[in-house]
């Protein structure tokens, strides 16, 4: 902690605290801070009382809640006993506006334990208005005996002091504090005004001190706002009275500059707010997710109840079958959403670049929901903006997949009639993407706070929409990745339009004359039979896996463990093709495919995981794998990975 305090400046500390180690805390820190401190340390009110009857001491530092008194209490004991002593309240249990309450009772400060690192410079601060209250007591005194006794004392004050003439307002005396602290030098505040000077922000807070000295009332420990020569405004501790020189009255006044503390203040009641709305947040976002989850969880756990009863219809069974895909794609989806936005806050998610067939992609999005969107009524369409050839550019294929997906659901999702369109066209070096729906529409408020995370447009319990809210917070996140940004277009029942941008870089005609030969060869592919290993600990997925396989396979082995696995491949060097599950006890997949090529270069072995961590697949390809699926398997893809590595 950096030094404030003058090498062994004595501090006399009462310390009203029943956890001995918290006062050793408070002791540390402010032995830290450069004070030789002297700390008698009260557990209840009876030691508190003989030690506050006893000594006399510079702090008070008390906790809020202790066995028969509390914080209030102890103020008012040190109120009676010694009120010239600062008194700060040190605790974790008060809030905000208990706190207030006690600075208005007489409390100098309070420092939240958890935030230890500002009691040295409550403590200081405290101090030095002690100072001041001694400093004013002085120059009162000096006043009625002498000028020359009251001169050091009122020149030295760290406080902003000025006497002023009550006939025309205008200052007869500044102090050196008052001019370094205004910016003014004393030529120009004397024979002036403090509204000459223009040091009041609001001219009515003058009005009403005026009026209340004239009410025959002192003005103690006011805070105002002033304006200094620089224009910089500063909240001031203000307190004034008339005071009589040769049977002549004027007005003595003093500013306490407490802006800092303000600043701490404000900037504790901002943390407490930002705290409570995180709250808030998260607990809508948590009794969402446990909706998005149960629901299709019910789906597909109350239908395949259904499905075992007897006598059913073939038209009920591909209804109930139909409803499970249904609920199971839906649950997928949030738990896909959830993995990515964990991954996207711990900085697990990486950018893979890699040739994009922007086109294909966009045709691909199109055919894939134009099933869902025509069982609504809905007009839906596409638009590429560039030649075949233009299109293939070098970009994150499966996240600009994930971020049309995104945006293509949500228009599905808050569309009842009318049309969805969506597609692309070059803009300079940038290409701009668009999903246009004539949808519900977004109010203007919300336009920023979709692309939050734990933020929906709606977060009641009874809006009519599913889904988890991280959306449009993931498709912000990978677009931000891919060099681009997102932006909406909105009006609340009329529609809107997400558009969002990625880099163009374009590959080089070479290339792509050459991938469109391999996508033409791959197309001419068929799959011969294979001999095939799963290598799978669990045995429903073995059972799926198998079943999948039927069509493409003549012989099927299984292998639990990764030993297994290495001895399966020894024993039939025939082997065709390896599914290799990642996660298996006694030896991982990784490790199992690495002794495998020790012997066998050749066999194919595709990694089939539930992990969803890009960096699983960069390990699974240095582990000598050809390629990777992520579970849950879809059976078209893991056909079009046989195909692509599989020869004729």
């Amino acid at each position: 902690m950096e030094k404030i305090a003058e090498s062994n400046t004595l501090l006399n500390v009462l310390c009203l605290e029943d956890v001995l180690k918290d006062a050793e805390l408070l002791n540390e820190m402010l032995v830290d801070a450069g004070y030789l401190v002297s700390m008698d340390i009260a557990k209840g009110k009876k030691e508190y009382l003989n030690f506050l009857k006893g000594r006399n001491y510079d702090i008070i530092l008390a906790d809020n809640k202790l066995p028969r008194m509390d914080a209030f209490a102890a103020l008012k004991l040190a109120l009676e006993l010694k009120p010239e002593i600062p008194f700060i309240c040190v605790s974790g249990t008060i809030g905000e506006e208990k706190a207030v309450e006690l600075l208005k009772q007489g409390a100098t400060d309070y420092v939240l334990k958890d935030r230890l690192g500002r009691l040295a410079l409550a403590v200081q601060r405290a101090l030095k208005e002690k100072e001041m209250q001694k400093v004013r007591k002085q120059v009162e005194e000096a006043l009625k005996d002498s000028e020359d006794r009251y001169s050091k004392a009122f020149k030295s004050s760290p406080y902003s002091i000025t006497i002023t003439s009550v006939e025309d307002g205008k200052f007869i005396e500044v102090n050196d504090a008052f001019t370094s602290i205004f910016g003014f030098t004393r030529e120009e505040a004397i024979s002036n005004s403090s509204i000459g000077l223009n040091i009041w922000v609001n001219i009515e807070d003058r009005k009403w001190v005026i009026s209340t000295l004239l009410d025959g009332s002192d003005v103690s420990k006011k805070e105002f706002l002033f304006k200094k020569k620089n224009g910089e405004i500063m909240t001031g501790l203000f307190a004034t009275k008339f005071i009589y020189i040769n049977k002549e009255s004027f007005i003595i006044s003093s500013i306490n500059d407490i802006t800092e503390r303000k600043q701490a203040e404000l900037e504790l009641i901002k943390a407490k707010e930002k705290a409570e709305e995180s709250d808030r947040l998260k607990s809508a976002f948590l009794t969402n997710m446990s909706h998005e989850i149960r629901t299709p969880m019910n789906g597909i756990l109350g239908f395949s109840e259904l499905l075992k009863e007897p006598n059913l219809t073939s038209d009920e069974q591909q209804d109930y079958i139909q409803t499970i895909q249904i609920s199971g794609s839906r649950m997928l989806n949030t738990i896909n959403n959830i993995v990515d936005i964990s991954k996207i806050e711990s900085g697990l998610t990486k950018v893979d670049i890699n040739e994009t067939n922007l086109n294909e992609k966009i045709e691909f999005t199109y055919k894939f929901f134009k099933p869902e969107v025509e069982i609504k009524g809905i007009k839906f369409s596409f638009k590429n903006g560039l030649q075949s050839k233009e299109a293939i550019i070098n970009t994150d294929n499966e996240k600009v997949y994930a971020i049309l997906t995104n945006l293509v659901k949500n228009a599905i999702k808050f569309t009842y009639e009318g049309s969805i369109e969506f597609g692309y066209e070059k803009k300079g070096e940038y290409l701009e993407f668009f999903v246009k729906d004539t949808g519900v529409g977004i109010p203007q408020k919300q336009h920023q706070i979709i692309f939050k995370r734990f933020r929906q447009g709606s977060e009641s319990h009874n809006r009519g929409y599913e889904g988890s809210g991280l959306g449009l917070s993931i498709a912000k996140s990978y677009i931000e990745m891919l060099g681009g940004e997102i932006w909406v277009e909105s009006q609340e029942g009329k529609g809107s339009t997400f558009y969002f941008t990625i880099p163009y870089n374009a590959v080089s005609e070479e290339k792509i004359e050459l991938l469109n030969a391999v996508s033409e060869k791959l197309k001419e592919v068929e799959i011969k039979k294979l001999k095939v290993l799963i290598v799978e600990d669990d045995e429903i997925s073995y059972s799926l896996l198998s079943r999948m396989l039927q069509k493409l396979s003549y012989e099927v082995l299984h292998a639990i463990t990764g030993v297994e696995a290495i001895e399966a491949c020894r024993d039939n060097p025939d082997l065709d093709l390896v599914l290799m599950d990642i996660r298996m006890p006694e030896m991982d997949g990784n490790e199992a495919t690495r002794q495998i090529r020790q012997f066998n270069k050749d066999v194919i072995i595709i990694a089939q995981t539930a992990y969803g961590f890009s960096s699983d697949k960069e390990k699974t390809i240095e582990a000598g794998c050809n390629d990777y699926i992520s579970k849950p398997i879809n059976k078209n893809l893991l056909y079009d990975l046989i195909k692509k590595h599989c020869n004729k």
